[in-house]
């Protein structure tokens, strides 16, 4: 397996044709072919359905693209990393953190150590909880900053985080006028809520059911979505609030709620690798943007990561302890 297959294959995958691929890498149409064809032959089965000067991916072609990808980005890196130590610059600080904490946090906690970071390559990939965690531990991420829980083995918890979650609703919309806005206000109304039922939906389920609003009949992964579902006046939301004060959308009012429901999450970086002082830095400050962002903001010692689970869920609380992603 060659590297100029793997980067034919990640390039048909990008562009969608042979033809864009070969343009893409400066080769011909026919050279790109033959290193499909070659590769496809080492491991033994189709990456393309092909129909004529059409290909559309296999099932295990984008199985595949997805550990190709990883790989030419780790290869990227290394040569971008081998250009700065030629030049004798700093060590880039590579992050990784949910679209929520990447999108209402983490750029003000960058404006905090600016002037410590220098002229240092920043990396900055949002992703979702599960894939900032294999970020971390497989060492694409130096830093990652996510949802709870977070007790994998081979990470460092710095710090975890709690604030509480928030009401989004249309700016005209009379409820919004409440300065705190009842939950039993929102019965009846569609709720536009998050997809994944292991980590804030869950809570959210439990605390919204008794008071009468059922689970939301529209889903989504990423409050930005919930918020411009809001602002097309499509429900309302309760989410997170680190997108809804971080990155505030106009046409949307925030708004707290009667009913405690918290939001934790926390930064993380694996605990075989030796901190570095921009890693540090940047821990410290996003502990304080959050705490000067989010209203209720309560800072706890990673050591509490399973007590803070247990007085959420009680006996339902979710393992703690995962193997390696």
């Amino acid at each position: 397996m060659e590297l100029r297959q793997l980067e034919a294959f990640a390039a048909v995958m990008s562009t969608g044709s042979v033809t864009a691929a070969g343009r893409l890498l400066g080769r011909s149409q026919p050279a790109i072919s033959r290193l499909l064809q070659e590769l496809e032959a080492e491991i033994g089965y189709p990456l393309f359905a092909r129909s004529g000067p059409r290909v559309t991916p296999t099932e295990q072609g984008f199985l595949l693209y997805d550990d190709v990808e990883r790989a030419l980005t780790g290869l990227q890196q290394i040569r971008g990393r081998a250009d700065e130590i030629a030049r004798g610059q700093a060590q880039p600080l590579l992050m990784a953190a949910t679209s929520a904490l990447a999108a209402g946090l983490v750029p003000d906690a960058l404006k905090r150590i600016e002037s410590r970071l220098g002229t240092a390559r920043v990396q900055l990939r949002s992703a979702s909880p599960e894939q900032v965690v294999h970020a971390v531990l497989s060492g694409s991420a130096q830093l990652g900053a996510t949802s709870l829980p977070l007790e994998h083995r081979g990470l460092t918890v710095h710090w975890i985080g709690q604030a509480p979650c928030v009401a989004a609703l249309p700016e005209d919309d009379p409820v919004a006028q409440q300065a705190v806005v009842p939950v039993s206000a929102l019965a009846g109304r569609r709720l536009i809520t998050m997809a994944n039922p292991f980590r804030l939906r869950r809570r959210l389920d439990a605390a919204l059911a008794p008071n009468g609003q059922l689970p939301g009949t529209l889903e989504t992964n990423s409050s930005i979505n919930a918020l411009a579902a809001v602002r097309a006046g499509l429900g309302v939301s309760v989410l997170e609030p680190i997108t809804a004060y971080g990155a505030p959308m106009p046409g949307v009012a925030i708004r707290p709620i009667d009913l405690d429901i918290p939001f934790f999450f926390g930064v993380i970086t694996p605990q075989a690798q030796t901190l570095t002082p921009a890693c540090q830095a940047m821990a410290d400050a996003l502990a304080q943007a959050a705490a000067d962002l989010l209203p209720g903001f309560a800072l706890h010692d990673a050591c509490e990561h399973s007590a803070l689970l247990q007085s959420i869920y009680g006996d339902d609380a979710p393992l703690t302890e995962s193997p390696a992603l």
